[in-house]
């Protein structure tokens, strides 16, 4: 009986122990897999996050605004562009496109996107201080049966193109009409004398002058617009020397003596001893601009003084004059191409409109800036800065 029991407990033993090692590789297996899982797990995560970041950053270098939203039309993502393009700080996610823009023309958008089942184009015009006009591409997206899954909105600033056409059809139409002027003269002139003015010799001569001076104007505005050209393109370089501003001063104000006389107009040069960095040509061009124009529009036996004075970062010249002033309202506007505070005594003085277009260019070249002040009776100022020279006196550019 006890060889019985002793092989039975042996034999109950032996499947205890293989029971636990086979329960032990058992655990170990599990737990491997278990951290196979985990590890499949925290990749596919991995991958998902890399993908969601290049996703993200994809959408961000985007220079048009996108809006993507989700089957019941409420954001599911929206881009960096979009954000700034709307100023706006907050989370949209979840929100719904007239939660977020309070734009009711964009609801209109999406109903009509899920109707037509098609790309739109819509133009939108946002008023306020500064209006602007985006151009949106709508689109709605589809499943295998038909189903709609989101929308997507892509947001195109058109304000600065906008601006521009603007500003080409104003130039066109400001060069024609400036052009169309001293042309009909000529052409008349021409005319009155070829049916037989010109046997007078009194009203020939005359009328040669006339033409002579409408001719000179063609020229002055076609050169004027060349410059322009030159200047908006780059393609004008500047050749910065350190310049001696009061012999150079002087030099222009010599230059208009004969304008300033015919006038009376006392020119004053009160510019200390100061060095700049410019291209003396063009700082001429820019004080002959400014001089002229002060002679031209100032009272007569009146007084133009040019002063400069230096502050921290560059040097600062004014053109002063004591005229009949400039209207507030139009302070800002002066420097525009072609714009005329009086249009009929700016033609008559011979002016092209070009001028103080021109003496904002050269300076904002020279990385200056230029901006006038006055008060009507008592005159304008026009001022504007260049950079210090920085060099010793030898190296001194000769005017």
């Amino acid at each position: 009986m006890w060889p019985f029991l002793t092989i039975f407990a042996f034999a109950a033993l032996a499947v205890a122990i293989v029971h636990r090692r086979w329960r032990q590789k058992y655990l170990r297996s599990r737990q491997e897999a278990q951290a196979e899982i985990q590890k499949l797990k925290e990749r596919q995560q991995q991958q998902f996050a890399q993908t969601q970041a290049q996703q993200e950053t994809l959408f961000n270098s985007m220079i048009e605004g996108l809006l993507l939203l989700d089957e019941n039309e409420r954001v599911q993502l929206a881009n960096r562009a979009f954000t700034e393009l709307f100023s706006i700080t907050m989370d949209v996610r979840g929100k719904t496109i007239l939660e977020v823009l309070r734009q009711h023309e964009l609801t209109k958008l999406l109903q009509r996107v899920a109707s037509e089942k098609q790309v739109l184009d819509y133009e939108l015009k946002i008023g306020g201080l500064a209006e602007r006009s985006l151009q949106i591409n709508a689109a709605a997206m589809f499943d295998s049966n038909g189903h709609r899954q989101g929308t997507i909105l892509v947001f195109h600033d058109l304000t600065r193109l906008n601006q521009l056409e603007r500003t080409r059809e104003e130039f066109v139409a400001n060069v024609s009409h400036e052009l169309r002027t001293p042309l009909s003269l000529i052409k008349g002139y021409v005319e009155t004398l070829l049916d037989g003015a010109k046997d007078n010799p009194e009203v020939q001569i005359k009328f040669l002058q006339t033409i002579q001076r409408n001719a000179e104007r063609l020229q002055f505005l076609i050169e004027d617009l060349l410059t322009i050209s030159e200047l908006e393109s780059g393609r004008l370089k500047m050749n910065l020397q350190p310049i001696k501003l009061q012999p150079l001063v002087e030099r222009v104000l010599e230059d208009h003596k004969s304008q300033a006389n015919a006038k009376n107009v006392v020119l004053a040069n009160s510019v200390p001893d100061l060095i700049a960095e410019a291209d003396a040509e063009r700082l001429q061009q820019v004080l002959g601009n400014l001089i002229s124009n002060a002679i031209k529009y100032g009272r007569s036996e009146g007084r133009v003084k040019v002063s400069a004075r230096k502050t921290n970062e560059a040097i600062e010249l004014c053109v002063q004059d004591d005229g009949p002033g400039i209207p507030h309202e139009a302070l800002e506007r002066v420097f525009e191409r072609f714009y005329r505070i009086d249009k009929a005594r700016s033609r008559d003085a011979g002016g092209t409109g070009l001028g103080l277009s021109i003496v904002k260019h050269i300076v904002q070249t020279h990385g200056g800036r230029v901006w006038a002040k006055s008060e009507l009776g008592k005159g304008t100022e026009f001022y504007f800065t260049i950079p210090i020279s920085t060099a010793g006196s030898n190296s001194i550019s000769p005017v």
